[in-house]
């Protein structure tokens, strides 16, 4: 920056272009410009200069500059609206135009004018009277020219081909010399009360808060004696601890540099005295700081107060009558109806109110441990949004959010301030938002220079957030009114999800898919199969699909975190130091460079963007189920960027119940990997190969899960040339009736190499199911033996003990039914029984199958035995397996609806004589 000052003079033209400069424009939206009515015999008494760099931080300076210039010409009186002006005019110079600035102030007899230049040479020239609507007052730019209508006596822009200057003036007060504030002059009846004789207290505190001095009208004031009160402290004689309005205390206002304010002195009748006061913090002559303190009663404050800047109280009203919001006074109008718009605006306007060069705004949590930054301006907002720091950082008040701090240089005391670490701030002012005596928030402002702020700037930031306090609390109630809204109706849709699977693997996908992108950037699951093993990383998911390979190679390398049972999301900063470490080494290799020393796994080489993927904040939630640690549940953000509260505490909500249904999955897989085991051991082995005969089973299961229920076969070698086969019906469904059907295949191989005959396995097979007792369960079967003939027919013994008939295919298409019915087992103790001898020709087929494909239903309708019949009939000449399947077709399609029954098939064949 470069800055001149010119007492004296006549404003000077700008330099000459080659060009003569264009007259004046109108400004956009305000029909023809107001005209320059300064007469130009004015004398212009001292002119200041300057240049900006397109810095955002010249825009500080700048207010700085513009600040310094006119409180040393004495005009106090308009300095606000010069700097905010100023400070628009400049911020759409340096930032939006990314020019240069030059600012020129001009000292009058009747005001100040100053100009903004920047150097935008392809900016477009308005035409005269061109209606555009102004901008949005909601927008980051395009409010200097409002601003510069609203607050400005006169105001103008001029273009040339090289620069656009926009000017305004501001008029001072008619004010007589030497006044420094003024009143209108008012009748009798309105000036204040006061009583005869107006007595002002002088009490003077030493360094210790203790009463050094105490005159005669504190004596007639509170009825105590000099002797009394000398040495001891002012707030042993306050009535009230902090004063009504503000968050400030009485021992903390005795330590400012300058303080005004009401409470109250409890006299020594012991009644309280409201008194008005005023403190002024000196030194003596040998250094020693003291507090001098100035009381009268409260209703007698006109003695003391210090007029407001600005208009009269009776004048602060707008021109239709309704009193001016002291919010909007600092806030602006129209407010943000949204919660960070409502921030924003807030550290944007507590900076320039201070002259800062960066502001921050923090929010406290529910328990008020912690405050989480929300709105940050000057900061690396990406990298700070959303941050927590605790409330208290220290001992001492300095350490407190709770109570208002200056720190006159950050390199002093480094680490005082966490936020600001390693953004170039020296000198940073922090009051709290209280409301109801409730912390709520945190609000500062900071400066790159040291040494910027006092006491002074902290009770006017306090008494600014004291104005916003409320409107920033029903705020972020509504906001979190509205996150709650949302996160119930999240949790109810996951929990259906969740609850509407039993597979592992998609148990898993679901938790990765519902927390990405709408709780975090990137997921990881890590499951721990039982207490003896070590966490394993089961699934990855990331928003963009071409990383989750880098980051599950980048997490693969690295430990895995603890599986601490604790509940709750704590940070792992494990994946970030990786990454860092990953993207430092590709740099490197990529400059030709040696890698660093330091390593964190061999083999780790994700690229930078995955790298940056994962640089954020990372933290871990147990998965706990049923008192164990299943499993882990990794969130992250990309690079700098960190959770807010409230998602972490839905995150927990999740990982609840995503730990319940992942455990429920768990225990589905064993059990239904038990249950198939031993459902696999009841069911025969492969089928033995006979020569001569062809033979194909299809065996359903009615059931999810079920491998083996009521319905079985079987088909085994009996001795040499003779084979067994069976096929029945246990009546039920499920592991009881397959129970019932290991005992019944069990015992009818058992008993057939044992010799018996048919009738004679059966009817010891009927004593073995009565045995069982109130488990047993009546049975329907049909057993045979098997000799395939040498001349290629196949002699069959069979006994039907309640089955369904089997049936027997001629090769002229004919079929019978191929044995006679008979008593089924499990309800009666005697049973005679006799076997039937069939013989297969060449070409033909015996099919035997369960109720469950006879009894097959549409409605009303039933298949039964003719319509198994006129199936079969159709496979004449096909193989065993072509009518098995032909058949289970068939029963398929009678149906919509799936099967409620278990079914088997069983289907022999002998073929015809191969001829030469």
């Amino acid at each position: 920056m470069t800055t001149g000052l010119h007492p004296g003079g006549t404003p000077q033209d700008p330099p000459p272009t080659g060009n003569q400069p264009l007259p004046r424009q109108a400004p956009i939206g305000h029909g023809p410009l107001p005209a320059d009515n300064r007469p130009r015999s004015s004398v212009i008494t001292a002119r200041a200069a300057a240049s900006f760099e397109p810095v955002g931080r010249s825009v500080a300076t700048a207010r700085s500059f513009v600040r310094d210039t006119l409180q040393g010409w004495g005009f106090a009186d308009i300095v606000d609206d010069a700097v905010v002006l100023t400070s628009e005019l400049v911020t759409n110079a340096v930032v939006h135009a990314g020019t240069a600035a030059d600012v020129l102030c001009l000292r009058s007899d009747d005001g100040v004018r100053i100009e903004v230049a920047d150097h935008y040479p392809e900016r477009e020239i308005p035409l005269q009277g061109a209606a555009i609507t102004m901008s949005s007052p909601d927008r980051e730019g395009g409010r200097g020219l409002q601003l510069c209508a609203a607050l400005a006596s006169r105001w103008g822009v001029d273009y040339t081909p090289t620069q656009k200057l926009v000017w305004f003036q501001l008029d001072l007060p008619a004010r007589p010399v030497g006044t420094r504030a003024a009143g209108p002059s008012l009748p009798a009846a309105l000036l204040p009360l006061a009583d005869g004789r107006v007595r002002v207290a002088v009490v003077q505190i030493d360094r210790t808060g203790s009463i050094a001095s105490w005159n005669e009208d504190a004596e007639e004031l509170f009825g105590y004696a000099p002797e009394q009160v000398t040495g001891k402290p002012l707030t042993d004689l306050a009535a009230w601890p902090h004063t009504p309005g503000t968050s400030t205390g009485i021992a903390e206002a005795l330590r400012l540099s300058r303080w005004e304010g009401s409470y109250g002195i409890r006299a020594a009748d012991g009644r309280v005295t409201p008194v008005y006061a005023s403190h002024l913090r000196v030194r003596d002559t040998g250094g020693e700081p003291s507090t001098v303190c100035l009381l009268v009663r409260d209703h007698e404050r006109a003695v003391l107060q210090t007029p407001l800047r600005g208009p009269a109280p009776d004048a602060a009203s707008t021109s239709d009558g309704q009193n001016t919001d002291p919010f909007e006074v600092f806030i602006g109008s129209p407010a943000p109806d949204d919660l960070d718009g409502l921030l924003q605006r807030t550290v944007e306007r507590a900076r320039d109110m201070l002259d800062g060069d960066s502001a921050f705004l923090l929010l406290a949590t529910d328990d008020e441990t912690e405050l989480e930054v929300r709105a940050s301006t000057g900061l690396p907002s990406a990298r700070q949004r959303f941050a927590r720091v605790p409330v208290e950082a220290g001992p001492g008040r300095y350490g407190s959010a709770r109570m208002p701090a200056v720190h006159e240089d950050l390199q002093a005391v480094p680490g005082a301030v966490p936020l600001l670490s390693g953004t170039g701030m020296r000198s940073v002012v922090t009051v709290p938002l209280k409301v109801e005596g409730r912390l709520t928030g945190s609000l500062g402002v900071a400066a790159e220079g040291p040494n910027r702020y006092s006491n002074e700037e902290a009770l006017r930031l306090q008494f600014a957030a004291d104005r916003i306090a409320l409107a920033v609390e029903s705020a972020r109630l509504g906001e979190l009114e509205r996150l709650r809204r949302g996160s119930l109706s999240f949790l109810v849709e996951a929990s259906d999800l969740l609850a509407g699977t039993l597979d592992r693997d998609q148990t898993l996908a679901l938790m990765a898919q519902m927390t990405v992108p709408t709780l975090a950037t990137w997921c990881a699951v890590y499951t721990i199969a039982d207490q003896a093993s070590d966490p394993y990383l089961s699934y990855v998911l990331h928003e963009d699909e071409e990383l989750i390979d880098g980051i599950k190679s980048l997490l693969s390398k690295i430990a895995p975190p603890d599986p601490v049972p604790t509940p709750g999301a704590r940070v792992w900063a494990a994946p970030a130091e990786a990454a860092h470490q990953a993207a430092l080494r590709t740099s490197m290799r990529s400059l030709g460079l040696n890698e660093p020393t330091r390593r964190v796994s061999s083999g780790i080489g994700p690229t930078l963007a995955t790298a940056s993927a994962v640089g954020g904040e990372t933290v871990v939630l147990p998965l706990v189920a049923r008192n164990r640690v299943i499993g882990m549940l990794t969130l992250g953000k990309p690079t700098d960027e960190h959770f807010r509260q409230e998602i972490l505490e839905l995150a927990e909500d999740l990982s609840r119940r995503a730990a319940l249904a992942l455990d429920n999955a768990r225990l589905y897989s064993e059990r239904t990997a038990i249950s198939q085991s031993l459902q696999r051991s009841l069911l025969p082995p492969d089928l033995p190969h006979i020569e001569g005969v062809e033979v194909e089973v299809i065996y359903r299961a009615a059931g999810e899960g079920n491998e083996v229920g009521g319905d079985f076969y079987d088909l085994f070698p009996i001795r040499d040339g003779v084979y067994g086969f069976a096929i029945g019906d246990v009546c039920g469904t499920g592991p009881e009736a397959a129970a019932v059907t290991g005992l019944a295949r069990h015992a009818l191989r058992l008993l057939a190499r044992e010799g018996f005959g048919g009738p004679a396995v059966l009817e010891r097979l009927n004593s073995a199911i009565l045995d069982e007792g109130a488990r047993s369960r009546f049975l329907t079967l049909l057993y045979g033996e098997l000799w395939p003939q040498e001349d290629g027919s196949a002699k069959l013994k069979v006994v039907c003990a309640g089955h369904p008939l089997p049936l027997r295919l001629r090769q002229d298409g004919t079929v019978e039914p191929a044995a006679e019915p008979q008593p089924l087992l499990g309800v009666m103790d005697d049973l005679e029984l006799y076997e039937q001898t069939v013989t297969l020709d060449p070409g033909d087929v015996l099919l035997c199958v369960t109720d469950g494909v006879t009894e097959r239903r549409e409605g009303t309708r039933m298949l039964g035995d003719d319509g198994l019949t006129d199936v079969l009939t159709t496979c004449t000449g096909l193989t065993a397996g072509a009518v098995a399947a032909r058949v289970m077709r068939a029963v398929e399609r009678f149906a919509s609806d799936a099967p409620s029954d278990d079914m088997a098939i069983l289907a022999m064949r002998v073929p015809g004589l191969q001829k030469d």
